[in-house]
């Protein structure tokens, strides 16, 4: 039995998130059955990481142990053969015997997306979130740095992962905000992240652009855990995992 590394992308928007359930398309299901289809193998894929309902990713990682033996390159092609066209499977490779692709990562790098357009665009349409007033770049950057670091995060977890996890602690090891052609991306790097925790970060500086928040307020949630104290959960059609580092 191999272990296997692979990298795919996939567009979201029709999927209930990343992770298998029985009532709803998902990621992980259209891959296992492709790799039924495929090997004629059962076989339960480990991702590196759950995403909610409608939310994208650029370079998704799984690992998977396969009795088979078949040429990586091979399993690329045969795989994006029988996936949808909203899945593609980037590249394969055989791993160590101790490669988990959730638990061998290192650290995650999410960006979220935001058409700043004054029009929306209809070719973007559950693809990036469209936010047409003006954004205070500047404010949203000072306010994004004090994001940067060990923290207590449950201030910005939706209510139901909480449930979850032992620990609400995160370390956030960069925040980056870039602003180009009415478009600006809020690109984040972390250990590890909560149920949610991106889209309200980036709620957060939404908030604090508007005056609706301070950044004051960012101390306050981590020293209270206060969900009111962060922002807006921000919809899931601008969130992207963009890679995963091992």
């Amino acid at each position: 039995m191999k272990n296997y590394k692979f990298i795919i992308s996939f567009n979201g928007r029709n999927y209930h998130g990343f992770q298998r359930q029985p009532e709803h398309p998902t990621v992980q299901g259209e891959i296992e059955t492709a790799i039924h289809k495929v090997t004629g193998e059962q076989a339960a894929i480990t991702g590196c990481s759950r995403t909610d309902a409608g939310v994208h990713a650029r370079k998704f990682c799984f690992s998977v142990r396969l009795e088979i033996a078949i040429p990586c390159d091979n399993l690329v092609k045969a795989m994006n053969a029988v996936l949808p066209p909203d899945i593609a499977v980037t590249s394969c490779e055989e791993a160590g015997e101790d490669f988990n692709a959730r638990f061998s990562a290192k650290y995650k790098e999410y960006i979220y997306l935001i058409n700043n357009k004054e029009q929306r665009d209809v070719f973007l349409q559950g693809l990036a979130y469209h936010y047409p007033h003006k954004i205070n770049g500047e404010l949203m950057r000072e306010a994004a740095q004090l994001l940067i670091g060990l923290h207590d995060f449950a201030a910005f977890c939706k209510s139901e992962g909480l449930k979850e996890v032992t620990s609400t602690v995160r370390e956030i090891y960069s925040f980056d905000i870039n602003q180009n052609h009415g478009f600006v991306e809020l690109i984040v790097r972390g250990n590890g992240f909560l149920y949610n925790m991106v889209r309200i970060m980036a709620g957060t500086l939404i908030y604090i652009s508007e005056g609706k928040r301070s950044i004051f307020d960012i101390e306050d949630a981590f020293k209270t855990g206060d969900r009111d104290k962060a922002g807006k959960t921000l919809p899931p059609c601008g969130l992207y995992l963009n890679e995963v580092h091992y």
